[in-house]
């Protein structure tokens, strides 16, 4: 009789227990809490539709992140500095997660459209597409209409009555058509420190245009955003790893420790040229490039050395 009653009382507890989880499947205020006690990043899309329950086994909490400010350098301890622009092709292996479209981490868009929304949020200021010195802040209809594009008339046939009319269309962005990015930084040997110093100062996106007859004309800036201004926000997004879903960073800390792929496309010049501009082209303007890599890298050695 014992027995029978033990197994009475297991019975019991397994059909109350699913039944109070089938309660809290159900129950919408139940639903709702579990979807606040997981952390997201701030949507950056419109589109983008956040998980109405726990995706995951993992219980998360929520990720507090802060950029690590910079140590100030003073000039009198700066001995060498050379000002360099390089640029990220995000078509490249290594620079994938530029491209990655985005998850509840990352606010569900690309690296280029978690820009815009800060930009458009006025989180980050943005300045003129040609001004890397940042003197000429753009405005708010300006950049709606660098990321959005010009209103435009097109004729079409109404279905009802048959006669033309004309319609007011605006082109949507396309964050696929931003495939490089562009980096302003200085490099400068610190005695107090003793070591080479890296300090990115400009981040421009390049858009890839196009002739009317769809061939590929060029890639220019779109814009340029002060790095540093950009820093706290860029610490409110993980960068996808495609090694381990877990170990993730901070775009913040993506930038601060390198982890992306590039090539020098520019250094301090008295003309102010590129590669392209000296007459280098195609693995001229690489080698160039590869070149003075090395060199800003043995001017650390021998900075040691002597």
């Amino acid at each position: 009789m014992s027995i029978l009653r033990s197994y009475t009382l297991i019975a019991s507890a397994a059909l109350f227990f699913s039944s109070e989880v089938a309660f809290a499947q159900g129950n919408p205020a139940i639903m709702d809490q579990a979807q606040t006690q997981t952390p997201r990043a701030e949507a950056v899309t419109p589109d983008w539709q956040p998980s109405l329950v726990k995706d995951g086994v993992i219980d998360r909490v929520a990720h507090v992140n802060q950029p690590l400010h910079w140590q100030p350098v003073r000039e009198a301890d700066v001995l060498w500095k050379k000002r360099v622009w390089r640029e990220i092709d995000t078509r490249q292996k290594q620079n994938m997660a530029f491209r990655f479209p985005g998850d509840d981490n990352s606010g569900g868009g690309m690296f280029i459209e978690i820009l815009l929304d800060g930009i458009k949020k006025g989180k980050i200021k943005a300045y003129s597409t040609m001004d890397d010195r940042f003197t000429s802040a753009l405005t708010k209809d300006q950049i709606v209409e660098m990321t959005t594009g010009k209103l435009d008339t097109t004729e079409v046939i109404d279905p009802v009555t048959g006669n033309p009319q004309l319609v007011i269309t605006r082109q949507d962005f396309n964050p696929d058509a931003v495939t490089k990015f562009r980096l302003k930084e200085d490099w400068i040997f610190d005695r107090n420190l003793g070591r080479m110093v890296v300090r990115i100062i400009g981040v421009a996106p390049l858009l890839d245009r196009y002739n009317e007859d769809g061939s590929f004309r060029a890639s220019s800036p779109m814009l340029w955003l002060y790095y540093p201004e950009m820093r706290d926000l860029l610490a409110q997004y993980e960068v996808f790893n495609p090694e381990n879903d877990v170990a993730r960073m901070t775009w913040d800390e993506f930038f601060e420790n390198r982890f992306f792929s590039s090539y020098i496309m520019k250094v301090s010049n008295p003309f102010d040229n590129t590669f392209t501009g000296m007459g280098l082209q195609g693995t001229d303007a690489l080698y160039e490039g590869q070149r003075v890599s090395e060199q800003i890298f043995n001017k650390e050695h021998d900075m040691w050395i002597y």
